[in-house]
């Protein structure tokens, strides 16, 4: 699996090290330089642009709480594969979100729960597992934990990037071929069914991406803050955006400023990587916001 990542890297880092000589400030330059940053800057591009990308089909959806949950979901994973000492906590956490996706969206589909309660129970219900397993048997909360649960950029292996260009490429090339069904699921769910497309395949398979995309995520923002990424810039794209194309571009262009101001004020100020794209996020969101409200009502006239 690490090859995806040596070669990945291989074919950035000229580029990237074409770039580092007109960087700006004193630490942030070393993530064009340097091979373990460069790491983590293209993990960080990564899980921005996928997250964009789910994050504007999960709003026009009415499932923006699903990331948190399922983030939430993954840190019971991460929790017992550090207690095991397993090697691969990433795929603990794939497996604990996408089988907590899937029951999420049965739940949802079957109308035995709405979507917001069940994610609120799986969200605190494993949240609260991965706490109490850490502290009876993990030895409480480590620097290692401490960075699942508020990313941290020097966690990414090449492994680690390597499971996210993998789950980058799945998830662009799944959405190219399902975009239309899940466009008319989420306008008329009766008339897709009607017209025969396959409407829970679809949607049992975006769960599963969205599942995969949050754990990519993990590390970079961490479990407690992958809302920061995987909604604050498709919703503040709403405000801008006239078409769901329109809100897909400034999604990538807001999510992909909050995360390299982020990383640049992580690294200058060295704070945590995933707090600071979070902070940025909401920050950005917050001027485009005050802007609409202040214009909206001169242009209503």
């Amino acid at each position: 699996m690490e090859i995806i990542g040596e070669k990945l890297l291989q074919l950035t880092s000229p580029i990237l090290e074409f770039i580092a000589p007109i960087v700006p400030g004193n630490t942030f330059p070393s993530y064009f330089e340097t091979e373990m940053f460069q790491r983590a800057l293209l993990s960080a591009i990564l899980v921005t642009i996928i997250a964009g990308l789910m994050g504007s089909y999960l709003l026009i959806r009415n499932l923006s709480l699903i990331g948190d949950g399922l983030a939430h979901v993954s840190f019971g994973g991460v929790a017992i594969a550090l207690v095991i000492s397993s090697a691969y906590p990433l795929l603990w956490a794939l497996l604990f979100s996408t089988i907590a996706a899937i029951l999420i969206y049965e739940l949802q589909s079957r109308e035995l729960l709405t979507g917001d309660a069940s994610i609120a129970i799986f969200l605190t219900g494993m949240l609260a597992l991965g706490l109490v397993i850490l502290t009876i048997w993990g030895g409480g909360i480590t620097s290692d934990v401490h960075g699942y649960l508020w990313g941290s950029l020097n966690l990414i292996t090449t492994d680690s990037l390597s499971l996210i260009a993998g789950v980058s490429v799945l998830v662009i090339v799944s959405l190219f071929f399902i975009h239309p069904i899940l466009l008319a699921s989420t306008i008329d769910p009766l008339a897709a069914r009607v017209q025969g497309l396959p409407v829970r395949e679809v949607g049992l398979l975006f769960s599963v991406l969205t599942a995969a995309v949050v754990v990519s995520m993990v590390k970079v923002v961490g479990a407690l803050l992958v809302t920061a990424l995987l909604v604050t810039p498709a919703a503040t794209a709403q405000f801008v955006g006239k078409s769901f194309r329109s809100c897909l571009i400034w999604t990538q262009i807001f999510g992909l400023t909050s995360t390299m101001i982020g990383i640049y004020y992580a690294a200058e100020t060295e704070t945590g990587s995933g707090m600071m794209i979070a902070l940025t996020a909401a920050i950005i969101f917050a001027v485009v916001a005050t802007f609409q409200i202040v214009i909206k009502p001169s242009s209503e006239v």
